[in-house]
């Protein structure tokens, strides 16, 4: 295979045939050759050094508007979070106690932090986000327009899609249905809701309805965190698929948490599992970060679209993270016991190939024709690359090796 490329990958190990090297030209964004032997000529030459060459990382989830406030807050929204007890009873009191953080939102500050966070994403092989900003009475419009402003200064090395979220509810928080609708005029992406934190069943599918409402206005995907405690009677994952499936939403509606899952009684996951995959529905979960689980080894054997996002970087719901998204499927490893050479795969494709199907990217996948987002690693298998998961030798995003020196100097000065 000959061609002229902007770059040339030489030596590299793909996952899917770990026994063979091969070279991946790369031409106007594209994976333009994928063979044993390209020849040709190219701009820039890489060796992979006998290392994976695989898609690049994908965060459908986190809450990016609170990145680093745990500094700015005390340890009771974390105890209640995480507790003592494995069944979240307290998760609504750890939203509540979070809420407090917002009463000093400012976008001057919030976008300084989200840089930070998006700079380490692209450090770590995330070219794709999916980012939460909380818009209510208290937040405003602050983490909208400051994770906006972060998404234009990032455009082309992390595309990050703006979720307008109303995490204090729709009912419960009067005025919040008006911020969202100002927040998709001021150029978000994504409407983002979280139903089951309403006070009555009524709420919960007003919620519901009013987020489908905006999302067909400004014909735009929807994302909604369902069923977060634990709580067997909870039912917003149930609706909003309903919902999904009698609006058309197919492939534009994604579901996060559902930890509630893990409480349900196996008839009631069948049913739910059948509407999820009739929705055309992915499910993003968060191991690492709460003491209760969705079952999702379950649902990902059953057919449902299931995978991880890193939900929470150091603030009142979880003290660590790094936008690391090997790291967050490492984490989740131990938490779901998912050890197996076959389950480290599944890991690996739940932080690469399938959030990106559960944000809408088409064609993340390594193949001729291909946006080339890839990262090179450092490690020649994917039991090493979980077991140290560290940043990769190189990340390259629309076609174009990302520059880690500017990345690091955003990271240590929050400057663009």
């Amino acid at each position: 295979m000959t061609g002229t490329f902007d770059i040339l990958i030489k030596r590299a190990k793909l996952r899917s045939q770990a026994d063979q090297l091969f070279e991946i030209g790369i031409s106007g964004g594209k994976i333009t050759a994928l063979a044993e032997k390209v020849t040709g000529d190219a701009a820039m030459v890489i060796d992979a050094g006998e290392n994976l060459v695989t898609e690049s990382f994908v965060n459908a989830h986190l809450h990016t508007c609170k990145v680093y406030t745990l500094e700015m807050m005390d340890d009771e929204g974390i105890k209640a979070y995480h507790g003592s007890e494995k069944s979240m009873g307290a998760a609504m009191t750890a939203i509540e106690l979070a809420m407090r953080v917002k009463e000093k939102y400012d976008e001057k500050w919030i976008v300084k932090n989200v840089r930070k966070a998006t700079a380490y994403a692209a450090i770590y092989g995330c070219t794709h986000m999916r980012a939460f900003a909380d818009v209510d009475t208290k937040a405003k419009l602050e983490g909208v327009k400051a994770l906006i402003r972060v998404r234009d200064e990032f455009k082309g090395i992390v595309d990050m899609q703006v979720v307008a979220f109303a995490q204090d509810g729709i009912a419960r928080e009067p005025g919040a249905e008006k911020l969202v609708r100002e927040a998709m005029d001021l150029g978000a992406d994504v409407v983002g809701g979280i139903p089951w934190i309403e006070y009555t069943d009524a709420d919960v599918a007003t919620h519901v309805k009013t987020i489908f409402d905006i999302a067909e206005k400004y014909n735009k995907p929807v994302s909604m965190l369902v069923d977060d405690a634990g709580d067997p009677g909870l039912r917003s994952l149930e609706l909003m698929a309903l919902e999904t499936i009698k609006r058309g939403w197919q492939g534009r509606s994604l579901a996060h948490h559902g930890r509630a899952a893990a409480l349900y009684p196996e008839p009631y996951l069948k049913k739910l599992e059948f509407l999820l995959k009739k929705a055309g529905m992915g499910w993003s979960t968060a191991p690492q970060t709460g003491p209760m689980v969705a079952p999702v080894q379950k649902l990902h054997q059953d057919g449902v679209l299931v995978f991880i996002g890193q939900d929470d970087i150091s603030d009142a719901y979880y003290a660590f993270g790094r936008n690391n998204m090997l790291e967050c499927a490492f984490l989740s490893a131990h938490t779901l016991w998912m050890s197996t050479k076959e389950d480290q795969e599944i890991l690996y494709d739940m932080v690469s190939t399938l959030p990106a199907r559960g944000i809408g990217l088409q064609d993340h996948i390594l193949k001729e024709g291909a946006p080339a987002n890839l990262v090179v690693l450092d490690q020649p298998t994917v039991n090493d690359a979980l077991r140290f998961h560290e940043a990769p030798a190189c990340t390259i995003s629309h076609g174009k090796v990302v520059d880690k020196e500017k990345m690091l100097h955003v990271v240590k000065t929050r400057e663009w």
